[in-house]
């Protein structure tokens, strides 16, 4: 039996708001880190004595405009060939918004289930026992309830919160073990290659926006 066999890992799950990030990330104006292999980043950020088992990856399929569709759905099928990455997906509708000064009426995307569908995975992920340690890349408050309901129920389990860039909750930093802000070389040091090649042979390529 080999030393590293006889060693005992911490299990971590990392679960992805993808929007929070993709916003936080935006925000920086950081659109050349896009192009991010998130089961890489989540190796990077690891500690010593850490194993990651997962990563999920919370996002909604966009409809418009078709220029971010197509960068959208060039993005995901990048992730769709890493091994340990699924992928959930919520949805993406627009709701009526009025401005109170003129009265103009604008349609307003908005994302919804990403913090439902985290919470449940979250809640699952520790009855089952599957980690140790759970990582959250989000600072959605809404997610304290289910952080809560799993330090209640599972003394022994922590979960860490990463925050994406631009983006805090001091209410989601008292709620979990530990918390920490996700840095540019972290995420920069966790692209993909300019080109993917795909199990068919197809060829993914980095979007020209992106770079």
């Amino acid at each position: 039996m080999s030393s590293e066999n006889l060693i005992q890992y911490q299990r971590v799950v990392i679960y992805i708001d993808g929007f929070n990030l993709y916003f936080g990330l935006r925000e920086k104006n950081w659109k050349n880190l896009y192009w991010l292999n998130i089961q890489k980043l989540g190796e990077n950020i690891l500690n010593k004595g850490q194993k990651l088992v997962e990563v999920k990856y919370f996002t909604s399929r966009i409809s418009f405009p078709p220029d971010k569709v197509k960068r959208q759905g060039t993005f995901i099928e990048a992730l769709e060939t890493l091994p340990n990455v699924k992928i959930y997906y919520g949805n993406y509708q627009s709701n009526k918004s009025v401005c109170k000064k003129c009265g103009f009426t604008s349609m307003v995307p908005s994302e919804k289930m990403t913090d439902v569908n985290i919470a449940v995975e979250l809640l699952s992920d520790a009855y089952e026992n599957k980690f140790d340690a759970a990582i959250l890349i989000s600072a959605d408050s809404d997610l304290i309830g289910p952080i809560d309901t799993v330090h209640r129920l599972f003394e022994d389990k922590r979960i860490i919160v990463a925050f994406p860039p631009a983006r805090h909750s001091f209410a989601l930093k008292e709620a979990a073990s530990a918390s920490f802000t996700l840095g540019r070389k972290k995420i920069a040091d966790s692209l993909f290659p300019d080109e993917i090649k795909k199990s068919n042979g197809y060829i993914l390529k980095r979007p020209t926006r992106w770079e």
